[in-house]
């Protein structure tokens, strides 16, 4: 079994930024994709980042050129670089992990299995 711990969270003005990470523990060797999503009050979860390897990336639309995914796997850790934040990026974020051999469009949240607890992040205006 894995264990996902995000960190990072908090409140910044429009234009700041924030780095959530999110530490992997246990059977990490099986995992295969992880990524990052958000939930935002009275709407779905929603993809935000996901990585396999430095060189497969995805990045939903509304991120793309302000968000980094990145990790560390001496660390076993997993990171998101949020720049150039807006009041719509204010959710709840959350980590996630899905086995080496699953499926499924890397941005759907459907496709995962394992999850954190989440790291709120609000951005005022």
């Amino acid at each position: 079994q894995v264990q996902l711990v995000e960190s990072g969270g908090g409140s910044v003005q429009a234009g700041g930024s924030l780095r959530l990470s999110c530490v992997a523990s246990g059977y990490t060797s099986s995992v295969g994709y992880m990524g990052w999503f958000r939930q935002a009050p009275g709407k779905e979860r929603e993809g935000v980042a996901s990585i396999y390897t430095s060189s497969s990336t995805f990045y939903a639309g509304s991120v793309k050129g302000r968000f980094t995914i990145s990790q560390d796997n001496a660390k076993n850790t997993l990171y998101l670089q949020m720049n150039t934040l807006t009041p719509e990026d204010t959710a709840m974020y959350y980590c996630a992990a899905r086995g080496g051999n699953s499926g499924g469009y890397p941005l759907n949240p459907s496709a995962y299995n394992l999850w954190g607890q989440g790291t709120q992040v609000t951005v005022s205006a």
